[in-house]
């Protein structure tokens, strides 16, 4: 069995479902510390001017000693409405923004987040049931996962009965490859290629590494998910 984690970021970009994609069994590890001014709150997304930063607030205070699954969303400011009226605004016209509107809107303007890990794995539960990729789903914060780096890495293997595990590409230089060797336990790290697709009247140039939001309103169901194996189709 195949197993790869990752945490759940906001609005993640292609590489993330590249490596879920590969994967029997995906794990949100939702026990990692919250990462402040990183993914775990904020993501891209396509403008004509360029990219656009979409921030989560959060109460973070004291984030050194949170998990991600610990931090509550900042309610004070009608941050929800600000984003859904941003992303409205530059994909409205996208060939496929008619499919998610109706998903957005009660995700953003319906719904109420207290805690980030719910509104974040809301948003990846939606891009799994359009990629129809149905494998085994587990919250780290559910089993008493132990070590630090690639020793938590190799117990979560070990107690979820991986064969292989995929580290991304920054697993590399942490990773004891030698512990995993004796646990008969086989090692690959993504390097994800990001392919260059169709942004809609896109005239200035090709913006990478986008929220996958971008890549589902340009592409249809059936087909952004081979935008996302392309060039990619093993680790």
């Amino acid at each position: 069995m195949i197993l790869t984690a990752h945490q759940p970021t906001y609005l993640p970009w292609l590489g993330t479902f590249h490596k879920i994609l590969l994967a029997d069994m995906f794990c949100f590890f939702d026990i990692a510390q919250y990462q402040k001014k990183e993914w775990d709150n904020r993501n891209k997304i396509y403008t004509q001017n360029g990219e656009l930063m979409l921030s989560v607030p959060t109460k973070s205070q004291k984030h050194f000693d949170k998990t991600i699954g610990d931090i509550e969303v900042n309610n004070e400011t009608n941050w929800a409405e600000k984003q859904f009226k941003s992303i409205f605004l530059n994909y409205k016209n996208h060939p496929f923004f008619e499919n998610h509107k109706s998903f957005l809107e009660d995700m953003y303007l319906i719904q109420r987040w207290n805690k980030l890990v719910d509104l974040n794995i809301h948003f990846y539960k939606y891009i799994f049931k359009l990629l129809d990729h149905n494998i085994p789903i587990v919250m780290a914060s559910n089993f008493d996962f132990h070590g630090h780096k690639s020793d938590l890495v190799l117990d979560m293997c070990q107690k979820l009965g991986a064969s292989s595990y995929i580290f991304g590409g920054e697993g590399k230089n942490y990773a004891d490859k030698a512990s995993f060797d004796d646990a008969n336990i086989d090692l690959f790290f993504q390097e994800y290629n990001h392919p260059i697709y169709n942004q809609h009247r896109n005239k200035k140039g090709f913006i990478s590494h986008l929220s996958v939001l971008d890549l589902i309103m340009n592409y249809d169901n059936k087909d952004f998910k081979s935008v996302i194996m392309e060039k990619n189709l093993t680790i």
